[in-house]
């Protein structure tokens, strides 16, 4: 089976630690224990999420002139060999020594007449008192927007139209390869207008969730998993009758509404997986991910379900 596991942040950074590599190995390598298991038994490609580092250097690169800071795209190269350089090596500390891995470099097309360029919503960097992020944002010409009861940098979110390496990544697999790519959502690309169609890298940020969808479709998983820090897709969350959906159709789960900022896109990209393929997307808990694999636990979304069943 050809599974296909897009790691949100949580597995990489959680909110409020601080972001050093000895923190984000430490979260690596809980996520790392959760996925050997899988590569074990199939197939096993790996996309994560990258906005907290990002942010990160784009802090550091505040040091330097405007003119001198890296953009975003350079940055999202950057957090993509960073951060699959530690999945390889706790991945490899924990499978047989002849297992192979590969991180790629994933560039990812965009349409520069996005709508997503006129309103940033996607949030980079680490989060900020009102004050303080105020005062970044006329510093350094950011736009800033409310996360949870803080404050952070948001950037422009554009759709993914095509995964450039999308051959050599299907190749590797075919040779047994774990692989690691299309971090971050990818890093952002689009085509100049005229004739010779350059490529160049933008200021933005891909929903990593929209992209691993991408990924997952276009390499036929037979599963995609959306790992986060919940057991999966509540329904009345945060109130006594709260309750998790384990199994549902994409027409039950667009019955309900879920929030735009943290569960909807996950949603929203399972849903399209689901339709469009006819096989199964889930979302649950990082720590849940081999019986996530079993169909056990975490919300399955398929067209071959019926209606919509809750965990007991």
């Amino acid at each position: 089976m050809r599974v296909v596991i897009a790691l949100g942040g949580n597995a990489l950074l959680k909110r409020g630690e601080p972001m050093t590599a000895d923190a984000q190995r430490k979260n690596v390598r809980v996520a790392a224990e959760a996925m050997a298991p899988v590569a074990e038994e199939h197939e096993l490609v790996i996309s994560h999420g990258n906005g907290p580092q990002v942010g990160l250097l784009a802090l550091q690169g505040a040091a330097y002139k405007p003119d001198e800071a890296y953009p975003l795209d350079v940055l999202g190269a950057e957090t993509e060999g960073m951060i699959g350089y530690m999945i390889e090596q706790e991945l490899g500390n924990l499978l047989p020594f002849e297992v192979p891995f590969a991180t790629l470099l994933t560039m990812v097309e965009v349409d520069p007449n996005d709508p997503g360029f006129k309103n940033p919503t996607k949030f980079v960097g680490p989060v900020y008192e009102k004050a303080d992020a105020d005062r970044m944002a006329k510093e350094r010409g950011w736009i800033v927007k409310q996360d949870g009861a803080k404050w952070r940098r948001v950037v422009p979110s554009p759709q993914p139209k095509r995964i450039f390496e999308i051959r050599p990544i299907k190749w590797l697999i075919e040779h047994n390869t774990v692989v690691i790519c299309a971090g971050g959502g990818g890093i952002p690309t689009m085509y100049l207008p005229g004739v010779d169609r350059k490529l160049v890298g933008i200021e933005a940020v891909i929903d990593k969730d929209l992209c691993s969808e991408l990924l997952a479709r276009e390499l036929e998983a037979d599963l995609f998993i959306m790992a986060t820090d919940a057991a999966g897709v509540f329904i009345d969350f945060g109130k006594p009758e709260a309750k998790v959906i384990h199994r549902a159709t994409p027409t039950a789960m667009g019955k309900y509404s879920f929030p735009a900022g943290s569960m909807g896109p996950k949603v929203d990209a399972a849903c399209h997986f689901a339709t469009a393929t006819g096989k199964t997307a889930a979302i649950g808990a990082l720590a849940d991910i081999p019986a996530i694999v079993r169909g056990e636990k975490g919300t399955q979304i398929s067209k071959r379900f019926e209606g919509i069943s809750f965990h007991r």
